[in-house]
């Protein structure tokens, strides 16, 4: 009954079930300094106890497994009795020396748990491996055997830690509780917390003689291989965990987990932008002027492209669903962007240069411009107006004049534009052939 009438330890801390480890410590020190009773303002004994609890069971990993499965009555008689603690004691201390006293630095670093979950059978530590991945693996997925050297039981002691046949006493410092129950002074109080025996190291059993292939430890570590699926789309950095393929815990605790930090490796032409692929491709001004279709690389091999004609340097074509799948969702795939670049040769034989002057001049292209002429204007003397009529009446006489040419030159024009415009066309396919991009 007493522990139904207790408040749920995340509303204690005013935190969401799911909070992560810095957010229970952060949670913590600002309700500490509000509830102690030496600050005047806002200092409630009552509720800082039962702070102090609700940390105490939340900062543990495995006692706050037990409390998030089964409630208050998961983690029954693992807690201190923080009602026997005289916080008036406590009084003209800093916040991290009482954090010290009741915790043993656990906000420091390394949480001293109290109750009985360090003697019992303990999950084994988690492992890492860097995987090494080619570009493409990471695109399309593959998978890989590995080998990880972790942590086993000893096949010769079985764990036991002790020679095969040798005897195995109680340890006479715990009583084979493999727990001890640790005073700490400070200054005007006195606090107890409870520790891992250091005589047996938690087990409860002390060890005549020591196992000769494991030195007493009850473990060995050895070389396992394991099957890897490396799913397509991952990127660079990802992570992939291997349930089970970590350390043995010790005392015939679970296996750790394997978690797989995977490192993909630079493609020397592709450039991935989340699931687009950018890759660079080079041709002619004759195609990009008159269109084309060229091969391009794609991460499923060479793929037809169609240029358009008067594609320009720099443009974007785009070759859709020829990208990075979706991670856990194949079926979608980013695309695949093509950057063009048009370029320019640098030599040029006697046929190539004279069919670009003949194009030049066909599309009235200045390759050579004069100097610009001074302006004289602000020193030549004004003319008078009288002259400035005369000039106007001889500008109606020729106007007239080259009225009646301009009439005569484009009837000659008109006669003239049909074989002009073969011979633009000849020369054009002459430079297209001299500049044909070479497969």
């Amino acid at each position: 009954m007493e522990t139904m009438a207790k408040r749920d330890y995340y509303e204690v801390l005013g935190l969401a079930r799911g909070a992560s480890s810095d957010e229970i410590k952060k949670s913590f020190r600002n309700r500490a300094r509000q509830l102690h009773p030496d600050n005047k303002e806002s200092g409630d004994e009552a509720a800082f106890k039962e702070l102090a609890e609700a940390y105490e069971v939340l900062s543990d990993e495995q006692k706050k497994a037990s409390y998030d499965r089964y409630g208050h009555e998961g983690v029954k008689g693992s807690t201190r009795d923080f009602d026997n603690v005289d916080f008036s004691s406590f009084q003209g201390f800093g916040m991290e020396d009482i954090i010290d006293a009741l915790f043993g630095g656990g906000m420091r670093g390394g949480f001293s748990s109290g109750g009985g979950g360090r003697s019992g059978p303990r999950q084994g530590a988690h492992l890492r491996y860097d995987l090494d991945l080619e570009f493409l693996d990471s695109v399309f997925g593959l998978e890989k055997k590995i080998t990880v050297k972790r942590l086993e039981d000893c096949t010769t002691c079985e764990g036991s830690g002790a020679t095969p046949g040798s005897n195995l006493s109680t340890c006479n410092t715990c009583q084979g509780q493999g727990q001890v129950k640790q005073l700490v002074n400070m200054l005007f109080m006195q606090s107890y917390q409870i520790i891992a025996c250091p005589d047996c190291s938690g087990s409860g059993k002390k060890i005549e003689k020591p196992c000769k292939d494991c030195k007493g430890a009850g473990q060995t570590r050895k070389s396992r291989e394991f099957d890897v699926k490396v799913p397509a789309g991952v990127k660079d950095g990802d992570r992939l965990k291997l349930q089970g393929a970590g350390d043995k815990g010790p005392r015939g605790g679970v296996y750790g987990d394997l978690f797989v930090v995977l490192n993909v490796k630079d493609h020397p032409e592709f450039v991935r932008d989340g699931f687009t692929i950018h890759v660079k491709q080079p041709i002619s001004f004759s195609m990009a002027a008159l269109g084309a279709e060229i091969l391009v690389p794609t991460v499923e091999g060479a793929k037809v492209l169609k240029v358009p004609a008067g594609t320009q340097s720099s443009s974007q074509l785009v070759m859709r669903d020829l990208g990075v799948p979706h991670l856990n969702n194949p079926s979608r795939r980013g695309d695949h962007v093509v950057h063009v670049v048009v370029e320019t040769p640098t030599k040029l034989s006697g046929e190539e240069r004279k069919l670009l002057e003949q194009l030049a001049e066909i599309r009235h292209e200045k390759l050579k411009v004069s100097a610009p002429v001074p302006d004289k204007t602000e020193t030549a003397s004004a003319k008078d107006a009288s002259s400035h009529s005369e000039h106007k009446e001889e500008h109606k006489k020729d106007s007239s004049t080259s009225t009646s040419n301009s009439s005569k030159k484009k009837k000659s024009q008109e006669k003239d534009s049909e074989p002009a415009e073969a011979e633009d066309k000849g020369i054009l396919d002459k430079i297209v052939d001299v500049f044909r991009h070479k497969d």
